[in-house]
C-alpha cells in the first residue's frame, strides 16, 4: 500500500497523509511508461526560483505545485503562475486530482490583497486565479473570488483577470455574485465526459457544470468563457465529440485538452496515452464546430499559456464581428 505524505508543512509539523480519502484504494498497478511527447525537464531555472518565492513570501498557494503541474518549470521561468486561493485543501476527493482532500481552514482575510501584491510585483500581464471547491462556505467561497478580483484590479490595474472556478454546486446567487466583478475569462473546466463523472468527479454533475458556463454568457456576454478536458482516461473519441457540441450549445468560447497524469498509485489509472496526431484531430474537430481558440496537446494544462490565449481569444472574436 502506498500513502502520500503532505511534505509542504514545516519542517517541525509531523507528516500527514496527503490522501486520507485515498488511502484503502487499491493500488492502481504500475502506471504506463511515458511516451517521449509527455516528457519534461525539471524545473531549476533562475526564473522559477524567483517565482516560487514571490508566491511564498506572500503565503501563497499556486496549483501549480499543488496538483503537481509538468509545465510548472516553463511558465514560472517566465513568471507565470496560477494563484490557488481558500487554502489548499478541498472538499472534494477528485480520483484524478493531486490537491489534498479534508476539512478546510477558515479563509485567510489578507489573502486577496496578498494576491494582488504578488500579481505587481511579478509585473504579469495577465493572471489566472482558481481555487480548491468549498463546499463548506455557503457561498462556496465566491466573495472570496470577487474580492480578489478587485484587489487585483486595485493593486495591478492593467493586468487582465482570468479565473477558473468550482461548479458552485448548491451556491444560489454565488455564480451572479462572481460575474458581476467582471473577470476576463471565466474558466470552468470539465475534466472529463459524462460517462466517467462518477469514478473520476464524483462530487460533481456534468450538466450543471455546462449549465453554469451557459449562465455567465447570459448575465455577461462580454465575457470570454472556457472549458477544459483531460483524455486518457477511458473515454471513446465521440463521448468527446459530442462533449464539444454540449459546450458551444453553451456558447464557451475556448476548449483546452491534455494529458490525463496519474499522480499516485492511489488515483484513477492512465487508461491510455493519446497521441500527438489524435491531439491534431481534436483541435481541427473543435474549431469547426465554432470555438474561438483551441488547445489540444498532451501537455495542455488549463492555464499553460493563459496570457498568449487570451490575446488569441480577442483577435479570433474581433474577426468572427468583423466577417459577420
Amino acid at each position: 500500500m502506498v500513502t502520500v505524505l503532505d511534505n509542504r508543512q514545516p519542517a517541525e509539523a509531523k507528516p500527514r497523509p496527503r490522501h486520507p480519502e485515498k488511502a484503502h484504494r487499491p493500488d492502481q498497478g504500475a502506471s504506463l511508461p511515458k511516451p517521449d511527447w509527455i516528457r519534461v525537464k525539471a524545473p531549476m531555472s533562475k526564473g522559477y526560483f524567483e517565482t516560487r518565492e514571490i508566491a511564498r513570501s506572500n503565503n501563497l498557494v499556486t496549483v501549480c505545485e499543488e496538483a503537481g503541474c509538468p509545465n510548472i518549470g516553463g511558465c514560472w521561468e517566465k513568471k507565470h503562475a496560477t494563484f490557488m486561493i481558500m487554502g489548499g485543501i478541498c472538499t472534494r476527493a477528485c480520483s484524478f486530482c493531486n490537491v489534498a482532500t479534508g476539512l478546510p481552514h477558515a479563509l485567510d482575510e489578507s489573502e486577496p490583497e496578498n494576491v494582488g501584491r504578488a500579481v505587481a510585483a511579478m509585473g504579469l500581464a495577465h493572471v489566472v486565479i482558481t481555487s480548491v471547491d468549498r463546499d463548506d462556505l455557503v457561498d462556496g467561497g465566491a466573495e472570496h473570488f470577487v474580492r480578489t478580483i478587485r484587489a487585483i484590479r486595485a493593486a495591478a490595474p492593467g493586468t487582465t483577470i482570468e479565473i477558473l472556478t468550482p461548479d458552485f454546486l448548491r451556491k444560489p446567487g454565488a455564480l451572479k455574485a462572481v460575474v458581476a466583478a467582471k473577470p476576463d475569462v471565466f474558466n470552468h473546466n470539465l475534466e472529463t465526459v459524462p460517462s466517467k463523472y462518477l469514478t473520476v468527479r464524483p462530487g460533481a454533475r456534468y450538466f450543471h457544470s455546462i449549465r453554469l458556463l451557459q449562465r455567465v454568457k447570459e448575465l455577461d456576454p462580454t465575457i470570454f468563457t472556457k472549458s477544459g478536458i483531460m483524455v486518457g482516461l477511458g473515454e471513446e473519441r465521440n463521448e468527446v465529440i459530442q462533449l464539444m457540441d454540449d459546450l458551444r450549445t453553451a456558447d464557451v468560447d475556448f476548449l483546452t485538452i491534455g494529458q490525463y497524469l496519474q499522480p499516485t498509485r492511489k488515483h484513477h489509472p492512465v487508461i491510455r496515452y493519446v497521441t500527438p496526431d489524435e491531439f491534431k484531430s481534436f483541435e481541427t474537430v473543435a474549431l469547426t464546430k465554432g470555438f474561438l481558440v483551441v488547445s489540444a496537446s498532451p501537455l495542455t494544462r488549463s492555464s499553460h499559456h493563459a496570457g498568449e490565449d487570451f490575446e488569441r481569444l480577442k483577435a479570433a472574436r474581433l474577426a468572427r464581428q468583423a466577417a459577420a
